[in-house]
């Protein structure tokens, strides 16, 4: 069911800014890659080409893209350049590549290293931003075999997680302010008040695809400890259907409910522990899976099926003449939209995890029928 439902979608998909280069087609894109690896299917790779190409000139220019605008979200959709280059040797997706790269290289940071969110959100880590950054900033270092790029891209998300991580629950916060300025900053600790689950859902992903290109050693050792401990909260605040709240620690907050991006996204992540050897709750990412495929994939009028119950976008701070304080009412006052790209992306990639962890117990079954008996002595 869910295959026709990404094909249907990714046929139909209109670019989510007009085609200007955006984290939110990005969130499509490693969709489409991830299934393409997990299948081989030739349909996920060209709707990935066709979408892409739309982006990207002959040049490796990105279309509406202004690297002084210091916007770390539009760092994400890059990482299909490197799939792509991999793929047809295209020199203009490098070039690209590289100009995300000249992005980072003049980033601003706070003092202990991390990049703030975006220029308009000075001295501000966010959750988010680990995800749409430091797996690419990897990536990069990767296929210009420059090691600096790597090793910053691990102290940068060392050091946020730090600077997030709530004690007390065992959680990340949405966001720090080092200058203590931001209304939803606490004095003391810089953090935002309440614990949204789909920051924490960007992080978790953050964690699975920066340790997926960590060679065996310390760095891996710690940062899968961090996860493991992460995964613990998550599977004591899942919900009885599989799934997880809007704000995640808060069921008795009227209003709160089963957020469907987040619960994708930890799908993947937990799926994906698993298959990098780090922890074993696949199967409650694959009971997640699940549960959003029966609760949450409806049909609507005219046939089509839909992904229901996305927070369309939450953040910090002014926007649009709000204030978005952080708080638990905050969260819940936010838009709700069905089929938006940020829970139908992570869903296409929890899919593609549940394929992968299919084929490889096919394949152990197969080979433990071809192993000859062996004769008790």
């Amino acid at each position: 069911m869910l295959i026709s439902y990404f094909d249907d979608y990714a046929r139909d998909y209109e670019p989510y800014k007009a085609g200007a280069w955006c984290y939110e087609d990005g969130c499509l894109y490693r969709g489409l890659i991830t299934l393409h690896e997990a299948t081989g299917d030739r349909r996920w790779l060209d709707h990935l080409t066709r979408l892409v190409d739309a982006q990207v000139d002959a040049d490796g220019g990105l279309a509406d893209y202004r690297i002084i605008e210091f916007n770390i979200d539009n760092i994400l959709p890059g990482r299909a350049l490197f799939y792509l280059h991999r793929l047809t040797g295209k020199a203009r997706y490098l070039e690209a590549a590289r100009l995300l790269g000249r992005q980072l290289t003049h980033h601003p940071r706070i003092a202990s290293g991390p990049y703030w969110h975006k220029l308009r959100y000075p001295h501000q880590v966010w959750l988010d931003g680990l995800y749409m950054a430091m797996p690419f900033k990897i990536e990069l270092g990767l296929a210009l075999s420059d090691q600096r790029l790597v090793e910053d891209a691990i102290a940068q998300f060392n050091s946020a997680i730090d600077l997030t991580f709530d004690a007390a629950s065992g959680l990340y916060r949405h966001g720090y302010d080092e200058s203590r300025l931001q209304d939803w900053a606490d004095p003391d600790t810089g953090l935002s008040p309440a614990h949204w689950a789909r920051s924490i859902g960007w992080l978790a992903m953050a964690f699975v695809d920066v340790i997926e290109h960590l060679p065996e050693g310390e760095t891996r050792r710690d940062l899968s400890t961090r996860l493991i401990a992460l995964n613990d909260r998550l599977a004591a605040l899942a919900t009885k259907d599989h799934r997880w709240l809007q704000v995640i620690d808060a069921p008795e907050a009227t209003g709160n409910y089963p957020e469907s991006s987040a619960t994708a996204m930890f799908a993947y992540a937990l799926q994906k522990s698993e298959r990098l050897g780090i922890d074993q709750r696949g199967d409650l990412g694959r009971s997640a899976l699940l549960a959003l495929a029966n609760l949450e994939v409806r049909p609507v009028a005219g046939g089509r099926r839909q992904l229901h119950n996305i927070c369309c976008v939450a953040g910090l701070g002014p926007f649009q003449g709000i204030y978005r304080d952080g708080s638990i009412a905050y969260y819940l006052t936010e838009a709700i939209r069905p089929d938006d790209i940020k829970g139908v992306g992570p869903l296409m990639m929890a899919e593609a995890e549940r394929l992968l962890a299919e084929s490889t117990t096919f394949s152990r079954q197969n080979e433990s029928q071809r192993r000859p008996a062996v004769n008790a002595v």
